[in-house]
């Protein structure tokens, strides 16, 4: 409950970033003395002079020294935040700073002589936010809602929150940003709906007259999408909305597709006319910057030009003028916002609706406004997007609302968000064994079962993995951990109790115990590096075109560790009661073991490994309760419990 205490929203951005705060009357930007409630994601250093020293700059002042300060001004440092040097190798090209691997190749920026974390300088972004809401708030801040792409992979979401304490915040949830987005409208859709509706007027915005029911979200609900392209990412959300629960039904995103990538259209095709026309190579710290905040511009310009024109001083007299078209520019894009489309058509089928089926379409995101994008997004749901949020303040919003709800300010909202990739472990052979889907709605558990394979283990290695194909080497590796101290034991006899626990920041901890010895690991899962865009569109893609396959491969696996479990137990009874039996069925046991591994090796047809495989687990009975008889007989204890994988 509310103890006094603030919790603010922070929205961290690649580009820019917000924070905001809710009181009795709703959410609030807390805005600049120009009124702006943007801060720049860009930090400076400015060398000294003399016995002065360098002196770093954030924000604004760091943006507008980038060109000629180039090679000691970061920006869009969340496209490295939580990823590996390999991660981000095709970002290197265009970033006028430079970049530096560290240990366990995590990402370092080098900046006037010293290296820092993405972290450290997210921080940096995060403590000036935080000194603006207290200035604001005249109280001191400790605590905020930190909102992140729905496709941050758990290294990403630990970093954010690395962030956020080394800026002197208590980060008390990670929210994803299309659900606070969502957040931000469900309380604007009460709060226009509960305003007296003035004589021949739409009680609404126009932007939404064209949908069913609106303003009805309290009484009938509504089935949304929130489309949010910012500077670094895309996602795209869909959620139900009634009254005042907001859950998020499905995901699908990109964390390596934004503004920053239609910069870089027009960045590669001014470089490549530069080449051609004056044989220049853009590689100085100061052209790049230059390149990158030309090309900015002319993508914000062409947001509501038809045409933008610009010029580059190359230098020696050698000047680079050029006139982009709207049209020009969209050819450009196209192939980025189509990418956006089918992540769309994706969230929708896991959501088992069609387009039809939402009734509003929010776009966040500051390259939300470029035209294309709305064109193509009102073409696909089939109605205009709804427009009447600020696209760069919504996220922010939705977080101040989460911490009201965190701090017991508002009990009227609940927000039910879900993981975007299924997780599991390696199970014997390389198989991928699931024990949370993706879209299943957090904070949640699952558990389940598994044993050994192998007589007198004493330790079983665990890889946690994330993905959706169901072979492990086409799974993503978050991290592994060992159970060890196990009682040797016959395989099959223990039994290991796995349990994946996610709570409401969508961070992952997994924990292993043998129930019969007591023995117990556990582990919260710290990968060093994000996913990649490849990753991403591999995990999206290839589970469905891989489908079929990797079911059949999966099977074979399932059904090849079941052969080599039952017949090396056979072996083992043959062994210990096999006198018990007549020579001839001694040698029908024999030959059939031999038959069964020959077959299981080479045959492609499952079903009939299936069937031989029942067959020789009924041949093999009396030989089964021989050896329970005379085990009892031993007082050797309960019999081993079959192997659950």
């Amino acid at each position: 409950m509310d103890n006094g205490e603030p919790i603010v929203g922070i929205d961290l951005g690649t580009t820019f970033s917000l924070v905001a705060y809710a009181d009795a009357a709703g959410p609030h930007i807390v805005r600049d003395e120009h009124g702006d409630g943007r801060l720049p994601s860009v930090i400076g250093v400015t060398p000294g002079a003399g016995d002065r020293p360098p002196r770093m700059t954030i924000g604004w002042a760091a943006r507008e020294h980038a060109v000629e300060n180039a090679g000691a001004t970061v920006y869009s440092v969340k496209r490295l935040i939580g990823k590996g040097v390999a991660d981000v190798s095709e970002d290197l090209p265009y970033l006028s700073y430079d970049v530096a691997a560290g240990p366990r190749d995590t990402v370092q920026i080098e900046l006037a002589g010293r290296r820092y974390t993405p972290e450290e300088i997210s921080a940096l972004i995060l403590r000036e936010l935080r000194d603006r809401a207290e200035r604001h708030l005249g109280t001191p801040v400790r605590k905020a809602v930190i909102t992140v792409p729905a496709y941050f992979d758990d290294a990403q979401r630990q970093a954010t929150r690395d962030a956020g304490q080394a800026a002197g915040l208590e980060v008390v949830r990670i929210i994803n940003e299309p659900t606070a987005a969502a957040l931000a409208y469900g309380i604007g859709l009460r709060q226009e709906a509960a305003k007296p509706e003035p004589r021949g007027h739409f009680a609404l915005p126009m932007a939404r007259c064209t949908t069913e029911s609106t303003g009805a979200a309290d009484e009938a609900g509504q089935t949304v999408a929130v489309y949010d392209l910012g500077g670094g990412t895309f996602d795209i959300s869909v959620l139900r909305l009634e009254e005042g629960v907001s859950q998020v039904l499905s995901t699908a995103g990109d964390t390596h597709l934004g503004g920053d990538d239609f910069d870089r259209a027009i960045i590669n095709l001014i470089s490549h006319e530069i080449h051609e026309h004056f044989g220049v190579s853009v590689s100085a710290p100061a052209t790049k910057q230059a390149l990158r905040t030309l090309a900015e511009n002319t993508k914000i310009r062409l947001t509501d030009h038809d045409q933008a024109e610009f010029e580059l001083d190359l230098g020696r007299d050698r000047v680079y003028r050029r006139v982009i078209a709207r049209a020009e520019f969209e050819g450009l894009v196209a192939p980025l916002v189509e990418r956006t489309i089918a992540l769309c058509e994706h969230a929708l089928k896991d959501a088992k609706l069609r387009p039809a089926d939402i009734q509003q379409a929010i776009l966040v995101g500051g390259c939300s406004r470029i035209p294309l994008v709305r064109k193509r997004v009102g073409e696909l749901f089939g109605r205009p997007p709804y427009t009447a949020l600020n696209p760069d303040e919504v996220v922010a919003l939705g977080a101040a609302l989460q911490a009201a709800i965190l701090s017991g300010r508002r009990t009227d909202m609940l927000l039910l968000d879900v993981i975007p990739l299924s997780l599991g472990i390696e199970t014997m052979g390389g198989a991928m064994g699931k024990l949370i889907l993706r879209n299943t709605t957090i904070p949640c558990r699952a558990t389940e079962m598994f044993t050994t394979f192998v007589d007198g283990q004493t330790a079983i290695q665990l890889n946690v993995l994330q993905g959706e194909r169901e072979l492990a080497r086409d799974c993503r590796l978050l991290g592994q951990f060992e159970l060890r101290g196990l009682p040797p034991m016959p395989a099959g006899m223990p039994k290991v109790e796995v349990e994946f626990l996610i709570d409401a920041n969508g961070i992952l901890n997994v924990a292993a115990k043998e129930r019969r010895s007591g023995q117990a690991a556990s582990i919260q899962i710290l990968p060093n590096h994000g996913l990649t865009r490849d990753e991403v569109d591999r995990i999206t893609r290839d589970s469905l075109q891989f489908a079929r396959t990797d079911m059949a491969a999966h099977r074979r696996i399932d059904l090849l560790n079941q052969v080599e479990f039952d017949t090396q137990k056979t072996v083992q009874m043959l062994a210990k009661v096999g006198h018990l039996l007549d020579d001839a069925d001694r040698a029908r046991i024999g030959h059939d073991i031999a038959a069964l591994r020959q077959f299981a090796q080479e045959t492609t047809d499952l079903d009939e490994l299936y069937r031989r495989l029942t067959a020789f687990g009924h041949s093999t009975l009396r030989l089964a309760e021989l050896g329970i008889r005379e085990a009892l007989k031993a007082d050797a204890g309960q019999p081993g419990d079959k192997v659950t994988r």
